[in-house]
């Protein structure tokens, strides 16, 4: 039996943090970039999807996931999200743009944006069945290797699995969403 938690990260979990920052990404953030989001950035938010495994003779627990995002005024700006290869597929990612999605509208977010690879495609399909739609597209933005980025957006933001009003949705408008991340 696994149990799976979202909660705030803490300065104590910046090591885990940092794995999984350097097993998921071709281009990490450094442990200097992540905890200065954690611990000094006052916009940025992160939060920790948590595993407990009670299935054997103890109980252990990891970090499957977690999501660093901003809430600056009116503005959701989701800027990493990262889910343990072995997990993803399993609602994780899903559950931590939820979260996110809903502390920027209790903090009175009004639209949501994102970066992401070209070749991400489970992630911009992620994003695409959450109600986000590609708004631009950033040449070169992305390092190890060179990739372009698409700036994708939700505008108005609505908490992912609520229908819009007819009057505001849009192509790739809020959907019931498969588990992909």
């Amino acid at each position: 039996m696994v149990d799976l938690h979202i909660l705030p990260a803490t300065s104590e979990m910046l090591p885990e943090i940092v794995a999984l920052e350097e097993a998921c990404f071709s281009a990490p953030w450094t442990r200097k970039m992540l905890e200065a989001e954690l611990t000094g950035n006052p916009f940025a938010h992160f939060l920790v999807a948590w595993r407990q495994d009670r299935s054997g003779e103890g109980a252990e627990s990891t970090i499957v996931g977690y999501h660093c995002f901003w809430i600056v005024f009116e503005e959701l700006r989701l800027m990493n999200l990262a889910v343990r290869g072995s997990m993803r597929r399993q609602g994780v990612g899903k559950a931590l743009v939820i979260e996110a999605c809903r502390l920027g509208a209790e903090q009175a977010a009004s639209r949501a944006i994102l970066e992401v690879r070209e070749s991400n495609h489970a992630a911009r399909s992620l994003y695409t069945h959450m109600g986000f739609i590609q708004v631009g597209k950033r040449s070169q933005y992305y390092t190890n290797p060179t990739e372009d980025a698409f700036l994708m957006e939700m505008n108005p933001l609505v908490l992912p699995g609520r229908r819009q009003p007819e009057s505001v949705c849009r192509p790739g408008g809020a959907s019931q969403l498969p588990d992909l991340l």
